[in-house]
Formats: structure tokens, sequence, C-alpha cells
């Protein structure tokens, strides 16, 4: 039998993981507050929900993808919302990035109506959500997790069960932990190397071939050299966020984190100079400031 698949939220990673499902097969009700986006999904072949309980009513599974944790909380948890009107035996997963206590909640709140909740954040950016490569990491029942695998595996290839519930967005705060100090350090590296009088793109070109590389210095090096900040794929808003998380998360347990700490205090400096909506990148904008110097303003003798 082909699941009946409910999509809240069809963001800029939303709506590229619902085009995944529908292209999959499944039959896919969608809900969202751009009626835009809903209209063009359905003229794709999706169905649209005018509600959270109509959406909850009609679909065997309910995913989400929500921009933050107050977002997600009054989509699950609030009267009238995904929970609320949840079956017995349905299965309901949340992709975004949010706190642990906020997954529990849900879990919990799920078992008092007889569905089950999975966390399942995504990460590989909208690139990897419209070519259905996202790793999706999920904690929960595992009957839920088997339930719902073939709608994970058309959204993502790197797919696992990490343990319970809480446990996949432990993962992705883990994840979100490294990206946040990686983009850090390379902000650091190209700009050093620039203002020493070396040719960026040959910084980055040479060091990425050492063990120095990362996917941040892949992605992020290409940005600062171009000075390509435009805020589409992602934006320093939304690594704050999820820094502020992983900050809470080291607190309770008891982790001095110092990595962590540095990436937050940089990415909330970038947000409060008004850079909250560029791209990631621009978390070297305050570095340049502090060097009076801008990587692109080498000048190369030939």
């Amino acid at each position: 039998m082909t699941l009946k698949v409910g999509f809240v939220g069809l963001g800029r990673m939303g709506l590229p993981m619902s085009y995944r499902l529908l292209n999959a097969g499944f039959e896919l009700i969608v809900y969202n507050r751009s009626q835009d986006k809903v209209k063009q999904i359905c003229d794709a072949g999706a169905t649209k929900a005018d509600s959270l309980a109509e959406i909850t009513a009609k679909s065997d599974v309910v995913l989400s993808c929500l921009p933050d944790i107050d977002t997600v909380e009054a989509l699950f948890l609030g009267s009238g919302g995904i929970i609320d009107n949840a079956k017995p035996g349905q299965v309901l997963v949340d992709h975004s990035t949010v706190g642990i206590k906020t997954s529990k909640a849900c879990a919990e709140a799920a078992s008092l109506k007889g569905s089950m909740f999975l966390d399942a954040p995504i990460s590989g950016g909208t690139e990897r959500a419209q070519s259905g490569d996202l790793t999706i990491m999920a904690g929960g029942l595992k009957e839920a997790y088997e339930t719902v695998a073939t709608v994970f595996d058309a959204m993502g290839t790197t797919v696992r069960h990490i343990g319970p519930t809480g446990t996949g967005t432990t993962v992705k705060l883990i994840n979100q932990l490294l990206v946040g100090i990686h983009s850090l350090a390379a902000a650091e590296a190209i700009l050093m190397g620039a203002k020493s009088g070396a040719d960026p793109t040959l910084v980055y070109e040479v060091v990425n071939s050492g063990w120095g590389q990362s996917f941040m210095l892949s992605r992020n090096a290409p940005v600062m050299i171009d000075r390509d900040f435009n805020g589409d794929r992602t934006q320093i808003r939304v690594f704050l966020k999820d820094l502020v998380l992983v900050n809470e998360l080291a607190d309770d347990l008891g982790l001095s984190s110092p990595g962590a700490k540095l990436a937050r205090e940089l990415l909330q400096r970038t947000a409060d100079d008004g850079h909250g909506d560029l791209d990631g990148a621009a978390i070297v904008l305050p570095l340049e400031q502090d060097a009076q110097f801008k990587i692109n303003s080498i000048e190369m003798a030939e």
C-alpha cells in the first residue's frame, strides 16, 4: 500500500523535499501559509489541505520542515495542531532543527494520542534536497522509523535510525556545531592567506587538497572570494539559531565546548552588524572589519 504523506512547511527545504516525494509516487497532501508554493506543487500533482486538522486526517504519515522552535511547538503542540488531531498508529515526523526538549515534548504528547513521533532533522542544503541526497538522522521508536523508511529514502541517501527520541536532534546539533566551527576556521584561513599577500583562490585550492580540507571550506571559500553573500541557500540567522541550541545542549551536558561558544559569539556579532539574512559565509565580515582588509581587495602581481 502506498502511504499517504502529508507535508507541512514548504520553505527552502520543504518544497524540494515535497517534490521528491511526489516524484517517488507518494500521494502527497500539503499545508503551508504561503499559498503560491501550495499552488505550485499542487499544479504538479499534490493535494491542498486547508488546515492542520485536515492534513492530519487525510495522511498516514505527517512530515514537517519548519523554521524555528516556536513554529514547531505551535503546529505540533498547540490547540488544533498536528498532535491534537493525530490518529492511533499514525507516524508524525519533524525534520526541523530544534532542541531536545521540544522533540521529547512532541514525542510524549504524540504517545498520549496513540501515535508515534520521530525527530528526524536533515542536512545537505537546498541543492541536496532537490537531488534527493539529504542526510536524515531519526530518533524515536524503531517501529515508526521502519514505517516511514521508504518515505525517507525518497528524500535522502544517508538515512539512519540513531536511537531513542532526541537522538536524531542530538546528531543534527553535533553537525551544526561542526558547521559553525569549520565556517569560522575557513573564514580565518582565507582571510589570513589573502592579507599575507597570497592569492586566496590558490590558498583555497592547495589547502583543500591537504589535511586542512573541510566541506565548509569547499562551500564557503568561493563565496568569500567572489563576495556573493546572497542568502538564497542559507542564512547567518539560521546558523545562529542552531548554535544557540548547540550551546544549550552543551550546558545541559556540563560540557565547556569553547568552539561552540566562539562560533556563536561571531555569528551573533555578524547578525548584530545587520548581516543576518546573508549567506553563512558572511561570518567572515566582522573578521574583515577587525583586519581592515577584504579578501578580494588583494591585487596579484603578474
